[in-house]
């Protein structure tokens, strides 16, 4: 299957060709995936403006690892969700503390993730310091917060060298969530992503939907670099810009939705008024649970209007993961054996990543 991979990558640009089926279905490459390119990538789990008070927290699972993001007074971290004495979780949901105290035996902790209170703990040698809750790398880009499992994880700034460029003039980190909305897609993660970051199937998978603002024609590829791809859907002359947006943006980028990835599982579409961004965990070769968010720039749009496009956008997914299922189904046939690519404006994209997929794959070879 590496073989596949590698043999992908190297073929010329001319003859591009997708991924055979059994990289979707096998549960034991899911597994290594699991180990190398997911445990070690930058994962985007949400918007800052999420947390916005110090103590703000939210409760998720990272693959194998329950996590709280919180707000702290040196800014949002990421603790492990477990009780340092017997591996209780310790927080849920979301909300609002100055202290996670574990259900089980009354152990609290510091929003900092130090252990204040340990109740009847006189053993000898039981030294509070060495009971801290452990962190994973956090940081944040755009607005958004990224977490690695990896002690040693990728320099995200060069990963996305360029994107930086692309999204400066949205102001993107001031766009704030109007709607968050958890689903579970029975497809496999990369089927996701490529879905997501290709513009072939626009006009026939969403011709009510989406066909009318951002037809397949008018797809464009944009820049890609170590760590994301992009492209571009141009509006037709006759559509008005949605929404005014920065004062940075310039006649075009208000006529068009950019879209682009952060590999691995970070998909986004942004528009002068509307910042929608899938996250993507994989939990097995057949499923992924996904997180997606909205968020809007400003007093852009009033309540109708985020009505409307929250009600298009549940459409538009639900759209695509009718689609994506379907193909999950079939993906274990014999003949699924990875057709030719269209065109860059289509599909490259989808090369992008796939290229992306080879060169991790002999990091960890």
């Amino acid at each position: 299957m590496r073989q596949t991979l590698d043999g992908l990558a190297k073929r010329p640009d001319a003859s591009p060709r997708a991924l055979q089926g059994r990289h979707y279905v096998d549960q034991a490459y899911f597994a290594f995936e699991k180990q190398t390119v997911l445990q070690n990538g930058w994962h985007c789990v949400g918007r800052a403006d999420e947390l916005p008070n110090i103590g703000d927290y939210r409760a998720l699972r990272l693959l194998d690892e329950p996590i709280i993001l919180v707000r702290t007074e040196n800014g949002i971290v990421a603790l492990s969700n477990l009780c340092r004495h017997r591996g209780m979780p310790l927080a849920e949901g979301s909300g609002n503390t100055k202290l996670f105290v574990c259900s089980y035996h009354a152990w609290s902790y510091r929003i900092n993730g130090t252990l204040q209170r340990a109740p009847r703990m006189e053993n000898a040698g039981f030294d509070p310091k060495t009971c801290a809750l452990p962190s994973f790398a956090c940081t944040e880009r755009f607005g958004f917060i990224y977490v690695s499992l990896s002690e040693t994880p990728p320099d995200l700034d060069q990963d996305l060298a360029g994107l930086h460029e692309g999204l400066q003039p949205y102001d993107p980190a001031a766009y704030r969530v109007v709607h968050s909305a958890e689903e579970i897609w029975n497809t496999n993660w990369k089927s996701l992503v490529e879905n997501f970051m290709e513009g072939y199937h626009l006009s026939v998978v969403h011709p009510i939907t989406l066909h009318g603002y951002t037809p397949t024609e008018l797809s464009k590829k944009g820049p890609s670099g170590p760590g994301y791809t992009s492209y571009t859907a141009h509006y037709p002359d006759h559509i008005p810009p949605r929404g005014r947006g920065a004062e940075g943006l310039s006649e075009a980028q208000k006529h068009a939705s950019y879209l682009f990835a952060v590999f691995p599982c970070q998909v986004v579409s942004i528009s002068p008024s509307l910042l929608v961004s899938l996250n993507l965990m994989p939990v097995s070769a057949g499923r992924v649970d996904v997180r997606w968010t909205m968020s809007v720039y400003g007093d852009d749009l009033d309540g109708e209007t985020i009505k409307d496009r929250i009600a298009l956008w549940s459409e538009v997914n639900r759209e695509d993961r009718e689609k994506l299922e379907r193909m999950q189904s079939a993906l274990r046939s014999r003949h699924a054996t990875g057709g030719p690519l269209a065109g860059p404006d289509y599909e490259g994209t989808v090369r992008d990543f796939l290229n992306w997929l080879a060169r991790q794959d002999r990091l960890y070879l």
